[in-house]
């Protein structure tokens, strides 16, 4: 259904606000801002489904590239963490797209996803928070082959999720050892060439196959550009904020966020 113009731009003004004050909160710790944009999509500005994940692909591709430029002009994109990624989350997310699709477009099985992942994500930053438990300089980095089997798979779950898969891997690669200042890039790389890939998939797919499933340009797009913005202010605040508030407000955030769709979906169910 279409809008009506001014109605239009109402709710692409409220995405920018929205996108900009995700960004500022997330970009500090270096996860993508569409992790906790998917719920305000479907609650906030309705957006059918299964058009929320690629319009969460969007918003990636948009908000992106502010940080990616700052890393490559300080040379942290040259690594080889950043092509085993993109290696493997690239398939992987051509997969998740087709798979949400065809396997899950039901609004049911989708919310009770979003809070399988949400709720361990968030558990997991809160956790690592209070307990970051004791560094361990002389752990192995995994073998290449592993790193890319393991992008393959959050690829797949990212195309799913419309979150590129790069938010997911930080916290994983993280955990195995990997030093946080090669991971950030090296996932954000992933998220924005995934994001790409996934777009475009949705976008062909919607060309074939009747129902909304290809973006939502106009709110994508604000969206996007609100995150632009907002993860350039967050840059600029993340050496005057505390990191261990940042990380408890994301932990915090997202735990809630899981919470509410896995009761929102467990009484719809409930309700047949």
């Amino acid at each position: 259904m279409r809008l009506g113009g001014s109605v239009e731009w109402e709710l692409g003004a409220a995405g920018l606000v929205v996108g900009m004050l995700i960004a500022v909160v997330t970009a500090p710790v270096g996860v993508s801002g569409a992790v906790f944009l998917l719920p305000v999509q479907l609650s906030v500005f309705a957006v059918p489904n299964p058009a929320v994940t690629p319009t969460n692909l969007l918003y990636n591709i948009v908000a992106g590239p502010g940080a990616l430029l700052r890393y490559r002009r300080d040379g942290a994109l040259r690594g080889p963490l950043v092509r085993l990624l993109v290696l493997g989350t690239l398939p992987g997310v051509v997969v998740g797209a087709v798979v949400r699709v065809f396997v899950l477009p039901g609004p049911h099985v989708f919310r009770l996803l979003v809070a399988a992942l949400m709720l361990p994500l968030g558990l997991w930053l809160v956790f690592r928070t209070v307990r970051p438990g004791v560094p361990r300089e002389g752990r192995r980095t995994p073998p290449p082959r592993t790193i890319t089997g393991l992008a393959l798979a959050v690829g797949m779950v990212g195309g799913i999720y419309g979150i590129g898969g790069g938010s997911i891997l930080g916290p994983v690669l993280v955990g195995r050892g990997i030093p946080v200042a090669k991971v950030a890039p090296a996932a954000l790389a992933s998220t924005f060439a995934t994001s790409l890939v996934g777009a475009s998939t949705f976008a062909l797919l919607s060309l074939s196959r009747t129902g909304s499933i290809a973006p939502d340009w106009f709110l994508g797009l604000s969206c996007g550009l609100g995150g632009l913005v907002g993860g350039y202010l967050g840059a600029r605040l993340q050496p005057r904020l505390p990191e261990t508030l940042l990380r408890l407000l994301l932990g915090a955030l997202a735990t809630s966020l899981g919470a509410l769709y896995a009761m929102e979906t467990v009484a719809a169910l409930g309700g047949r």
